[in-house]
């Protein structure tokens, strides 16, 4: 899967060189180089400024998300996910370790914690590859498992909240519910393709066997080729178990995403009273909340998940740990502090996207681009300038953050534009990169129908985006 990490990258390179160059040209040709130089500097500048405010929002949301890891929702939501898992992949037995593995690493992403999904991942690929019997080659449960990972499952879309508060949002959370429909449908469309196309001789294992020349010489006739071929696959099978030994100690952060899995807070009945008591007020408002609005249902609804979402969450979240008798405070500047690291790392993905876009932008490029594209894209409802982020989402999250950024800084994070790329990029996943890392920590060169299974997971929530961003923002 190597090679199509490097087609990633190679898109990725296409693209920054087609942003700046055709920001060059198409600025000589208007006569608007003075804008597209202003341009260059200013988007440099605010770069590094939105990366500095993202730095408190970021900030609030890790310290939240620490308190749940250290109130063992993760182990929760695990011991939920077990029986569904048993069922998707009957192939795997319930009490392997690929099982588990995987269990883990969609709990993690479903909390949004990266730095202890990878390494389930990983571990989960490894032990699936030990159930493979035709090595190089994707078993029907590796390409589901994938497919669920890019389908962008989530509970929370921080990183889109963070960045649309740092932009100034007056509703920043106001994309929580479409994005939850959508990863759902993107995830939903991920195990229907999975298990529609791993029945089609075309993703056939024989096929892909055939194709790959990884049968072992099985079409040379003959007793002694027949011996040969199983020596080498004997030989193959030894280098193979070698290699996911090797790969299984590689696992950067496996140790502490095990940690964190293990997590098991005891509750406190004293506590649990409190924390009811509390509730039980905050429903009383809640209801009368619901009962003086005006609009109708919808409109109710939107107005709850505007003003009172983020409120509730975070309380929800401090009386979980509270009663779970986790240290809040000290939990929370915890993972508070991994902000920093976070906003520094993303500060030379911001600037080369969002110049080389402010330089496309101002030269005139995109509006002359958006009115070339705009009756193909308003097919589907979607805007042109939505476009950048649909292509970028799959091959990279830091330039896709960026693209969204440089997006809502254009329109506005409360515009129809903004909510679409925001929506997006909290319901689909970075799909090649997910796969060249997946992959190529086992070996497989065969994918037989993991890559299409992926794509409609994210060609689903793409889809979804759009029309809930109009649904409940048009």
């Amino acid at each position: 899967m190597k090679a199509q990490g490097l087609w990633g990258l190679s898109l990725l390179n296409w693209f920054f060189f087609f942003l700046v160059s055709g920001a060059v040209l198409m600025g000589a040709i208007n006569g608007t180089m003075a804008a597209v130089s202003e341009a260059s500097m200013a988007s440099a500048k605010s770069a590094v400024e939105l990366s500095l405010a993202l730095v408190g929002q970021m900030g609030l949301w890790l310290g939240f998300m620490r308190v749940l890891q250290e109130a063992g929702l993760m182990r929760s939501l695990a011991r939920a996910l077990a029986p569904v898992m048993r069922r998707l992949f009957p192939d795997v037995p319930a009490d392997h370790p690929a099982m588990g593995a995987m269990i883990l690493n969609l709990s993690a992403n479903m909390l949004g914690l990266g730095n202890a999904a990878t390494p389930f991942g990983l571990k989960a690929m490894v032990e699936l590859n030990k159930l493979n019997q035709h090595r190089g080659v994707t078993t029907n449960a590796m390409a589901l498992f994938l497919a669920i990972n890019t389908s962008g499952v989530a509970v929370l879309p921080l990183g889109a909240v963070a960045m649309r508060a740092a932009l100034g949002s007056r509703d920043a959370a106001g994309i929580v519910a479409p994005t939850l429909i959508a990863t759902a449908c993107g995830t939903l469309v991920a195990i229907v393709a999975c298990k529609f196309f791993a029945r089609l001789k075309v993703f056939s294992v024989e096929r892909a066997l055939v194709t790959q020349g990884a049968d072992g010489g099985a079409a040379v006739a003959g007793g002694q080729a027949e011996a040969t071929a199983a020596d080498k696959k004997e030989e193959a099978g030894d280098e193979s178990d070698r290699g996911e030994a090797a790969a299984e100690k590689k696992i950067a952060g496996l140790d502490q995403a095990e940690a964190i899995a293990s997590a098991a807070a005891k509750g406190s009945v004293p506590r649990l009273a409190v924390m009811i008591a509390v509730w039980a007020v905050i429903a009383v408002f809640v209801a009368r909340a619901m009962g003086g609005g005006e609009g109708g249902a919808l409109a109710v609804a939107r107005e709850l998940l505007s003003g009172w979402l983020l409120p509730l969450l975070m309380l929800g979240i401090v009386t979980l740990g509270f009663v779970r008798q986790v240290r809040v405070y000290e939990a929370f500047i915890a993972g508070a502090k991994e902000a920093f690291q976070i906003a520094i790392s993303i500060i030379p993905f911001l600037i080369a996207i969002l110049v080389s876009i402010g330089m496309f932008r101002a030269s005139g490029a995109m509006d002359a681009l958006t009115g070339l594209l705009a009756p193909v894209t308003g097919l589907i409802g979607m805007p042109a300038e939505v476009l950048p982020m649909a292509i970028i989402r799959p091959l990279s999250g830091s330039g896709a953050l960026a693209v969204m950024t440089e997006t809502m800084r254009a329109f506005g994070p409360d515009s129809l534009v903004g909510y679409m790329v925001s929506i997006m990029s909290g319901s689909t996943e970075t799909t090649f990169y997910v796969l060249a890392v997946y992959f190529g920590a086992v070996g497989v060169r065969a994918t037989r129908h993991t890559v299409p299974c992926c794509l409609c997971a994210d060609l689903t929530g793409m889809l979804m985006a759009v029309w809930l961003a109009r649904a409940f923002f048009g």
